[in-house]
C-alpha cells in the first residue's frame, strides 16, 4: 500500500518566480525567505516520495468568475505552465500520475464530495512556484496531483469543509494499492491582502498562532467561519485553507520537523512548514 510520507506548506507568492529567475536568492530582501527551504529539501532527499497531491487554488488560469468549481482534481498526464501575466518563466511540465488521481477522485465521491475532474489542466504559479522551491533545479523526481480549491469566489468552502476533504485525501492515499511514497503539498498564504481598504494588511500574531495549531490543535482553524478568516488574515489570506486540508490528510502523531515566517514579501506574510507522520 501507498505510504503517507508527511506534508510541506509553503506561500506561492507570484513575486517568487521572478525573484527564481533572476537568481535574487542572497539578495537583502529575499534572503530570509529562500534560506527557509534547504532543510525542506535534505527531507525530501531522504524521504524520496514519488507522488505529490498538490493542494492548491486556481487564479483564472483553468476556472473563471463564471465557472468556478468548489473542488477540483487534475486527471491529466502531464501538466504545463502558461503565461499569467506575471512575468514568471514557463516550467518544465509537471508529469501526471493518472493511476492516483482516478482514486483518489473515486474515493472523493464516495465519500460524497463532488469533484470536478480535469482530464486536461493547466497549473499556474499556486503550483508550479512550490515545486520549484523544493526542487530548484527543476528536473522533477516526482508525479503530481493536482487538488484544487475554490478560494476566490463566493461562497468558499468553509474550514471544516476543507479539514474534512483533507481527512478524505489521507485515507484514498492510505487505501492506494501501490508501492508509492506520497508527499501532499499545501500552497498559499499565509495573511495577506492585496487589494481594498486594508490592502498590505499582515496579521503576523494570528499566523504565528496558526502556524503553532498545526501541530498543538489542528482543527484550530475550523472554529472560525470564513468571514472571521478573512478578518484576521486579510481577503487573500483564506488561502491557509489549503494549509488546513494538507494538515488533515495526516493523523496520529504528526512531527513538525521545521518552520519558516518571514514578512514582507510582496506584501504578504511567507510562511513554510514541514510536518512528518509519525511512523
Amino acid at each position: 500500500m501507498a505510504k503517507l510520507l508527511g506534508s510541506v506548506m509553503t506561500s506561492h507568492v507570484p513575486a517568487i518566480g521572478r525573484a527564481i529567475s533572476q537568481r535574487l536568492h542572497d539578495e537583502p530582501y529575499w534572503k530570509p525567505f529562500f534560506a527557509g527551504y534547504p532543510p525542506v529539501r535534505d527531507w525530501l532527499a531522504a524521504a524520496r516520495p514519488d507522488t505529490v497531491v498538490v493542494v492548491s487554488n486556481d487564479h483564472g488560469l483553468n476556472f473563471f468568475l463564471d465557472k468556478m468549481p468548489t473542488f477540483a482534481v487534475g486527471a491529466a498526464p502531464e501538466y504545463r505552465t502558461a503565461d499569467e501575466g506575471w512575468g514568471i518563466p514557463a516550467l518544465p511540465y509537471f508529469p501526471g500520475d493518472l493511476d492516483l488521481s482516478w482514486h483518489l477522485i473515486e474515493s472523493l465521491i464516495a465519500d460524497e464530495f463532488d469533484v470536478v475532474s480535469c482530464q486536461e489542466m493547466f497549473v499556474d504559479h499556486g503550483i508550479a512556484l512550490p515545486m520549484a522551491l523544493l526542487w530548484p533545479d527543476q528536473n522533477w523526481p516526482v508525479r503530481i496531483v493536482p487538488v484544487i480549491v475554490n478560494t476566490v469566489q463566493a461562497p468558499l468552502p468553509s474550514a471544516a469543509r476543507c479539514w474534512k476533504l483533507g481527512e478524505s485525501i489521507g485515507r484514498a492515499i492510505e487505501s492506494w494499492d501501490a508501492d508509492r511514497r506520497v508527499l501532499v503539498v499545501g500552497t498559499g498564504g499565509l495573511s495577506h491582502q492585496l487589494d481594498g481598504e486594508r490592502a498590505g494588511f499582515i496579521n503576523k500574531d494570528f499566523d504565528l498562532k496558526f502556524l503553532d495549531s498545526l501541530t498543538a490543535d489542528p482543527q484550530m482553524a475550523t472554529r472560525y467561519s470564513n468571514r472571521d478568516l478573512v478578518e484576521l488574515t486579510g481577503t487573500q489570506g483564506i488561502e491557509l485553507l489549503m494549509w488546513l486540508v494538507s494538515r488533515a490528510t495526516m493523523h496520529g502523531t504528526v512531527r513538525e520537523v521545521h518552520r519558516n515566517y518571514h514578512i514582507p514579501i510582496s506584501n504578504t506574510a511567507a510562511g513554510l512548514l514541514l510536518l512528518e507522520q509519525a511512523a
